[in-house]
């Protein structure tokens, strides 16, 4: 019995350790003493996010009702504390939680922040190998009136390839019921360079630095 015992472990040694078997992501005590004082979950989402078969967690945190927010992500360790793989100061005022998901090892962050004019924003990280943080891979944003009072534009980067499309939104005319109508869309490219999640450009302003057509 101690022999068979002996040769059932060996077999399942290679399968406990293998890459594709992610290990259990933080419990709530572990996340609740990442936070500071005054921080509190606005949202969170487990998931392997640098490709080593472990669970990853990331998370937005508010402090109050209109202090700061934040987007913190941990890559999980071996045997080992979470280690600290990003963080980026979100827009205060938001409308509603932001969204998280996790695609294809790629984390998605879907932020919508303002007021009757509002900034929608989806930012794409995933983990850089080698480097132990989280890399901006794209970016859209849409600069919007909620109530369709005036017109309006949107981008979209992938800062894989450079590619840049942009394109205004024109307004419906007063009365009618349709929404924005994409015009004048236009491909660009810009140089490719790596920004890590703490130097990600703020979406509003990407507006002044890649202006739409007109």
């Amino acid at each position: 019995m101690k022999m068979r015992n002996l040769v059932v472990a060996a077999m399942l040694a290679p399968l406990l350790h293998s890459p594709g078997l992610a290990a259990q992501p933080l419990n709530e005590r572990q996340v609740q003493g990442l936070l500071t004082a005054t921080e509190s979950i606005e949202n969170r989402i487990d998931g392997d996010l640098n490709g080593d078969g472990r669970a990853d967690t990331a998370f937005v945190t508010a402090a109050g009702t209109d202090g700061p927010r934040s987007l913190k992500v941990f890559f999980a360790g071996q045997g080992a504390a979470p280690h600290a793989a990003g963080q980026l100061s979100l827009p205060q005022s938001p409308i509603g939680p932001a969204e998280l998901t996790v695609e294809n090892g790629v984390l998605v962050v879907h932020d919508v922040t303002g007021g009757t004019t509002a900034v929608a924003a989806t930012y794409r990280f995933r983990g850089e190998p080698g480097a132990a943080r989280m890399r901006l891979i794209g970016i859209d944003a849409k600069y919007l009136s909620r109530t369709f009072a005036h017109d309006g534009s949107e981008l979209s980067w992938n800062l894989l390839t450079g590619d840049v499309i942009s394109s205004q939104l024109k307004a419906p005319s007063p009365g009618t019921e349709s929404g924005y109508q994409k015009t004048g869309l236009k491909r660009t490219r810009r140089s490719v360079s790596t920004i890590y999640m703490e130097d990600t450009p703020d979406a509003e302003d990407l507006f002044a630095a890649i202006p739409p057509p007109r």
